[in-house]
């Protein structure tokens, strides 16, 4: 059996304002009906496959588990990082659970943000790649080129035949990100792949390798792993040991040196979605090139996309030609097709600036449902807060506001100090500064509130909490 390990901790800024550090472009629909999160799940399930290991942050435990459910799903396990140290480490730890757990297992290492719609025909390059992995090495999956790319990373070959070979094939060397002329020359040559950063070898495999190039990540990650603690569904890997591991990439630290690399070519369709510029390569557009939300309207326009992610929004573009617009209900991009990767040079901007946009959401996710605001004066602030069917609120008090609850759809369950009372649709409550309370639906339909606050502080750090199903601080 192979154990899929799904990394899903980055932060994704490139996919700005639709991607951000709160809600990053893995756990959003950018394509299809599911998010990148789910896809990469379910591609990596079924037949020979175990419940997928994911390894995440602490901000998106929760997403995480929720997202699988939605999609009829579960993890294996859930290991939390502490802080975020790139994807040697997580590897690493990744790789030394399974082998407690299963000292032969195999572990098919994947990104959770990239796209590969033809979910079967990659199952099939895995089921190929596997006697290689079970004979000691690591396998690393290979794309073919359509494009000159100067956004990813290059594998090359000793000829060009072992591009379309069935089965994996030795590897010559990594190519790093290469300039136009030299990706040009690349795919003239026909003895490279895209590097997709997937790959599969035995847990075993991958410590031997550690061992060997990077024996001091070992003693931290195992200190980590073995001093972790277990929170709810999730295994929390202790802070203090994983403070000593250097931050840095899989590739560097192992790829890159060990001498048992493998290739297996795939000539199927893939994506990592790096830019809004990938995004629209990897659409579906309309006979004049463009790509259209289902809110978004292109007179005249050419090779563009145009794309609305707020209802009663709509985009509206006349004459465009190689241009990209994301609006969404706090900010818009404009850019020309092409100037994708300096998406982050304005993140960066807006970081500057102590700009909300540039890390969070109007929205905000929460175990037990979401919440918005609608609308934030001095001394006031009304939001829409959605709580999930079964699920509760931590018991709390507010040092500075006060709170006006009104229902407007299901059912809501309500605890003011020692009362607690059920109100339906169109009824309302009032609850004191001070006053100890809980919000929970009982029902079996999300339940819907509009809620405003009235006090001389309005952040979201006024919460003394009490009692928590979800065990947060």
């Amino acid at each position: 059996m192979v154990y899929p390990v799904l990394l899903c901790g980055g932060t994704g800024t490139r996919l700005w304002p639709l991607s951000r550090q709160s809600f990053p472009k893995q756990f959003v629909k950018l394509v299809g009906e599911e998010s990148l999160f789910q896809a990469s799940a379910r591609r990596l399930s079924g037949p020979g496959f175990e419940c997928p290991l994911v390894i995440t942050s602490d901000g998106f435990r929760f997403i995480v588990t929720d997202q699988l459910a939605d999609a009829g799903m579960v993890a294996a396990a859930t290991l939390i990082e502490p802080d975020p140290r790139n994807t040697a480490p997580a590897v690493l730890c990744a790789a030394l659970w399974l082998r407690e757990k299963d000292p032969d297992a195999l572990m098919l290492v994947a990104p959770s943000d990239h796209v590969l719609p033809d979910g079967p025909g990659f199952r099939s390059a895995v089921e190929a790649a596997l006697s290689a992995a079970l004979s000691g090495q690591i396998v690393t999956f290979g794309i073919a080129p359509t494009r000159a790319e100067t956004g990813y990373g290059y594998l090359e070959f000793s000829s060009a035949a072992c591009r379309t070979s069935g089965s994996p094939r030795p590897l010559r060397r990594f190519v790093e990100k290469p300039d136009a002329a030299e990706a040009e020359r690349m795919l003239a040559s026909g003895n490279y792949l895209w590097n997709a950063g997937i790959f599969l070898c035995s847990a075993q495999t991958v410590i031997a390798a550690f061992e060997v190039h990077a024996p001091e990540m070992i003693g931290p990650v195992e200190a980590s792993l073995r001093e972790a603690s277990m929170d709810k569904l999730f295994t929390r890997l202790a802070l203090a040991p994983w403070r000593d591991i250097r931050s840095i990439s899989i590739d560097y630290a192992i790829m890159e040196k060990a001498a048992n690399i493998a290739v297996m070519p795939y000539g199927g369709s893939w994506s990592d979605l790096g830019s809004w510029d990938a995004v629209w390569q990897g659409s579906q557009a309309d006979a004049e090139g463009n790509v259209l939300s289902e809110r978004a309207l292109a007179i005249d326009c050419r090779q563009s996309m145009l794309r609305s992610e707020t209802e009663g929004l709509e985009v509206v573009g006349i004459g465009l030609e190689n241009i990209v617009a994301i609006a969404t209900p706090d900010a818009v991009l404009i850019a020309r097709r092409g100037e994708g990767q300096r998406v982050k040079e304005v993140v960066e901007i807006l970081k500057a600036r102590s700009a909300k946009q540039a890390t969070s959401f109007n929205r905000d996710y929460r175990p037990w449902g979401w919440f918005e605001s609608l609308a934030l004066g001095l001394r006031f602030q009304v939001k829409r807060i959605v709580v999930k069917p079964g699920a509760a609120l931590s018991l709390q008090s507010h040092h500075h506001r006060a709170e006006h609850w009104i229902v407007v759809q299901g059912t809501a369950k309500v605890t003011v100090d020692n009362e607690i009372r059920l109100l339906a649709e169109n009824e309302s409550t009032y609850i004191r500064l001070g006053a100890v309370h809980r919000l929970e639906n009982p029902g079996k339909v999300p339940m819907i509130l509009i809620e405003v606050q009235t006090g001389s502080y309005l952040g979201e750090d006024d919460i003394v909490r009490y009692e928590d199903i979800y065990a947060r601080a």
